[in-house]
């Protein structure tokens, strides 16, 4: 009979050849998973992944698991075996009753017990985790340890290979449609999509809103609809989740059969979870669900002009109160005189100064360039209210080379306020000539002519609630 590391190195033999195949994510992970609670004696294993913004994890394999116990719910990553984030093994020894477990309930009635998870680190982050299930209660010993780091290290590697194939794919597609644009020359951190659709219009979809920078998850709940003595014998398998708009949402073809049996679903699922925000939607319906939350013109399906959605609304929105309620911070007890530029900063400034918790008031000034290069500024709109010795903020749309915002400072300066800050939702770096402090900043962007939320380009665009990467033809 083996010993605990003779089968563990049988393991993780047989888990890199595995790694190494032509498989897909979800295949090599499945056979992972299987192998790892296998060789550990233990009912079930999966293969966890964060997404973008490390708040969610995604399972892309799984094994020896009811649908149940997958589907249960999004898995927040913050709250369920939170220390795993900061790369530590994590043991549960009674999931019923631990607090880290984020639907003991569903652990207990599908008799999980002890629950271990390691981290699946790259370049020193977290991007994922493994995790094995027992309905039996297991103590860590050092080898097991080792074995899930061990095996951790591979995922790692599998993760990446399943990004280099989706970058080459993406690759592939732009050559085709556009063989004179640049291509990108490096894997987005965030590019991975571990998912398998069931359907076209799910793949459609999932396009559409990672154009509008829409965080969704596939498929990541299962709603049980009836019971019997047996347990659960009906369940329910919304699409898709929308965490920042709180909404399930199930995709159905025009088909008038299918239609009627998934509004029965739905219909029963409000029912029996009156607080689960779900939507029943036709391809026609698509649009229309992304014109009510702001993210493209009604009927249509992306916004024409515009090559990809940099910042989503929901971002520009969530970065405006923090910077809002930094400058409130910093400015307690005082009263401010915001300042913008127009055009392009009325957008930003007007939500901006909704969100400043202190008494302000506003002033604009209008600009204009001349001479060879358009290097020459001059004002032809100055302050209408004197700023002599008032705590004075400078809001900026977007700073690229600074000559403008140099001189728009000196000017100001001249006028010996108390204090001038400078406030920019948008900074290119990249472009930078003139050497001026930036006290608050939304966004670093690449050197992209970008549109949206005021930004214009040939007087149009100003009206999208997102910033967006025009086309360069």
């Amino acid at each position: 009979m083996k010993t605990s590391r003779g089968r563990y190195y049988d393991a993780l033999q047989h888990i890199t050849a595995i790694s190494a195949a032509d498989l897909t994510l979800r295949r090599s992970c499945n056979a992972i998973a299987k192998v790892v609670a296998k060789s550990m004696g233990m009912t079930g294993c999966r293969v966890l992944l964060l997404n973008p913004k490390n708040e969610y994890l995604t399972t892309v394999g799984a094994f020896g698991l009811s649908d149940l116990y997958l589907r249960k719910g999004p898995l927040d990553a913050k709250k369920s075996l939170p220390e795993v984030l900061d790369g530590h093994v994590a043991a549960v020894i009674h999931a019923p009753s631990d607090e880290r477990v984020q639907h003991p309930e569903i652990a207990e009635s599908q008799h999980v017990r002890s629950i271990v998870a390691a981290p699946i680190v790259r370049n020193g982050d977290t991007i994922g985790q493994l995790r094995v299930y027992s309905k039996e209660t297991h103590s860590l010993s050092i080898v097991d340890e080792d074995f899930l780091k061990a095996t951790c290290n591979i995922c790692s590697v599998v993760l990446q290979k399943a990004e280099l194939t989706q970058f080459k794919q993406r690759v592939k597609r732009s050559c085709a449609e556009a063989p004179k644009k640049s291509l990108p020359t490096q894997i987005p951190s965030s590019s991975l999509k571990p998912t398998e659709f069931a359907h076209e219009s799910e793949s459609e979809f999932a396009s559409l809103l990672d154009f509008y920078q829409i965080e969704w998850l596939y498929e990541p709940r299962s709603f049980p609809l009836a019971w019997n003595a047996e347990g659960v014998s009906r369940m329910f398998t919304p699409d898709f989740y929308l965490p920042e708009l709180d909404m399930y949402v199930e995709l159905t073809t025009m088909k008038q059969d299918l239609i009627t049996s998934k509004n029965r679903k739905v219909r029963k699922l409000r029912e029996i979870y009156p607080d689960i925000n779900i939507r029943l939607l036709t391809r026609k319906d698509f649009a229309r669900l992304l014109s009510k939350y702001g993210y493209g013109p009604l009927g249509e399906a992306k916004v024409e002009g515009v090559g990809r959605v940099l910042y989503s609304q929901i971002q520009i929105q969530r970065k405006v109160r923090s910077l809002a309620k930094h400058i409130s911070k910093d400015h307690q007890g005082q009263r401010i005189v915001i300042i913008g530029v127009l055009k392009g900063v009325m957008c930003f400034m007007a939500d901006l100064m909704r969100h400043i918790s202190i008494p302000t008031r506003i002033d604009y000034m209008d600009i204009s360039h001349y001479g060879r290069d358009e290097d020459i500024v001059k004002i032809t709109r100055d302050l209408d209210s004197s700023i002599t010795g008032e705590h004075v903020l400078m809001v900026e749309d977007i700073v690229d080379t600074g000559m403008t915002l140099n001189y728009v400072l000196a000017h100001l300066a001249s006028h010996r306020p108390a204090s001038l800050r400078v406030c920019t939702l948008l900074d290119r770096k990249e472009r930078r000539l003139a050497n001026v402090k930036l006290d608050y900043v939304g966004f670093e962007i690449p050197d992209d002519f970008v549109v949206g939320y005021g930004l214009d380009y040939k007087g149009q665009y100003r009206n999208l609630p997102f910033i967006g990467v025009l086309h360069q033809g």
